[in-house]
C-alpha cells in the first residue's frame, strides 16, 4: 500500500481522489505529519512520499518537485492595530513581539497565545486558514518571503506506484502513460527497421563485386565470336 504524508495546511484531496479513480483496487493511505517530521517519515519508511513545506532540514537522497507557493500572513488578536490595514509590509510589524513558529509548536496552542495577546505570528496563509478562529485576524505581508510546498520522496525508492502518484500530481491523465508507451513502441519499431536496413546494406557491401569488363575486353570477345561464326559457316 502506498503511503503519503502531508504537512498542516496542505489539502491533498484532489490527488487522493484521482488516485482512487485510477487505482480503485490499490488504496492509498494518507496521514498528516508535523513539519518537523516531514523528512523523518520518509527515512524511517512510515511514508513513501510526503507533501512537505520547504526548506527541508535534510534533503540528502531525496527527490523534490515544487508544487506551489504560499504567501505569508500576520496573525494577531482581533482588536490589534493591524486590523485596520488591508495588507502589511514587514516594517509594519517589526516591533511586534512574536510567538514561536508553528513549525515548532502545536498550531492550536500558537493561536491560543496570539488570541491572548502574547504576540503575533507570521505564517503561510494555509496555516492561518487551518487554525482560524473568531478572536484572531490575519493580514497578508506582501514583502515577506513566500514558502514552497513540494512533493518529496526517497530517490532510491522510486517504485512504479510512486511514479504513478507523481504523474497524478503533475496532471498526467490515465491515458498519458499508455500514449507514452505507444510512442516508445513506435520509436523502437523504427529503430529496429533502421538497424535491419543497415545490416542488409552492410552485407551487400561485403559481397564481391562483379568484375566490370573494359572496352578493350569487350572488343576482343566480339572478335572471337565473329571468327567462330565464320569457321562454322
Amino acid at each position: 500500500m502506498l503511503k503519503l504524508a502531508f504537512v498542516a495546511g496542505v489539502t491533498p484531496t484532489k490527488w487522493l481522489r484521482a488516485w482512487n479513480d485510477r487505482r480503485p483496487r490499490d488504496p492509498l493511505e494518507a496521514f498528516r505529519t508535523e513539519q518537523a517530521e516531514q523528512t523523518a517519515v520518509l527515512r524511517d519508511q512510515r511514508a513513501d512520499l510526503a507533501i512537505a513545506r520547504l526548506p527541508l532540514d535534510d534533503d540528502a537522497g531525496l527527490s523534490v518537485i515544487r508544487l506551489y507557493e504560499e504567501v505569508a500572513v500576520a496573525v494577531a488578536p482581533k482588536d490589534h492595530a493591524i486590523a485596520a490595514a488591508d495588507e502589511l509590509v514587514l516594517a509594519d510589524i517589526a516591533d511586534e513581539k512574536r510567538v514561536a513558529d508553528i513549525g515548532t509548536m502545536d498550531g492550536d496552542m500558537v493561536m491560543e497565545l496570539v488570541a491572548a495577546g502574547v504576540g503575533i505570528v507570521v505564517v503561510p496563509h494555509s496555516i492561518a486558514r487551518l487554525y482560524a478562529r473568531k478572536d484572531v485576524i490575519s493580514r497578508t505581508v506582501t514583502d515577506a518571503p513566500v514558502t514552497h510546498i513540494a512533493l518529496v520522496w526517497p530517490t532510491a525508492a522510486t517504485t512504479g506506484d510512486v511514479e504513478e502518484f507523481i504523474g497524478i500530481v503533475r496532471g498526467r491523465t490515465s491515458n498519458s502513460s499508455r500514449g507514452s508507451s505507444a510512442e516508445q513502441a513506435a520509436e523502437a519499431k523504427k529503430a529496429a527497421e533502421a538497424k535491419a536496413k543497415a545490416a542488409k546494406a552492410k552485407k551487400k557491401a561485403a559481397q564481391p563485386a562483379k568484375k566490370q569488363r573494359t572496352a578493350a575486353e569487350i572488343r576482343v570477345a566480339a572478335a572471337r565470336n565473329s571468327r567462330g561464326k565464320k569457321r562454322r559457316s
